[in-house]
Formats: C-alpha cells, structure tokens, sequence
C-alpha cells in the first residue's frame, strides 16, 4: 500500500510538471522497477489528476472491507493445497478453474 501511495504522489508530482502520461509511464517504471503499478492504474490517476484531483488516497467505498484474507485467518485454516482443489472441484462443482487463481493457495 505504501509503495501504491508513493507511486501516487509521484504521478501528481508528473501532471504538476506537465509531463503526459506517455512521459511519467517510463519515469515510473526506472524509479520502482518490479513494484511499479501496471500501465491502466498510471493511466487512471494521470487522468484524476489533470483534472483537478488532489488526494492521492483511495476515496472510501460503501460495503464491508474485506477481513477474510488476513494472516491469522490464513494461519486458523491451514489446509494443504490439495484439500483446497477437492473443495472447489467436488464441492463447489469448479471443474475447470484457472491455474493462476490457485497460485496462492
């Protein structure tokens, strides 16, 4: 979150000076290299910003936050990978779920 907010800043920094987004999009990337944000969020606040946003912080949004991924939740349930692909195959009826989802688990 922290490196997000940074990144933030440094793209109203850019639209203070004027650079476009084509311009700020490679400075970004030199100065955070793998933690940099993918293109569309560059794009995103580059837009926010020329038109007059100032707050780099995310604007608060209706509903619960999300508490389920936590890392005490992660350490209570503790189940192996395998148990995780029979819950979505069998239980849930998720045959064909794609790989990239399962990383994490």
């Amino acid at each position: 979150m922290q490196r997000s907010l940074e990144q933030r800043m440094a793209i109203k920094f850019c639209v203070k000076l004027e650079k476009t987004v084509a311009e700020t999009i490679p400075m970004l990337k030199k100065a955070f290299d793998v933690d940099c944000l993918s293109d569309r969020p560059i794009f995103r606040w580059h837009k926010a910003f020329a038109e007059g946003r100032e707050d780099v912080n995310d604007e608060n949004r209706a509903g619960r936050p999300s508490t389920s991924s936590s890392d005490d939740n992660v350490k209570r349930v503790h189940i192996t990978k395998t148990i995780v692909h029979e819950i979505v195959s069998e239980s849930l009826a998720m045959r064909k779920v794609c790989r990239s989802s399962c990383q994490k688990c």
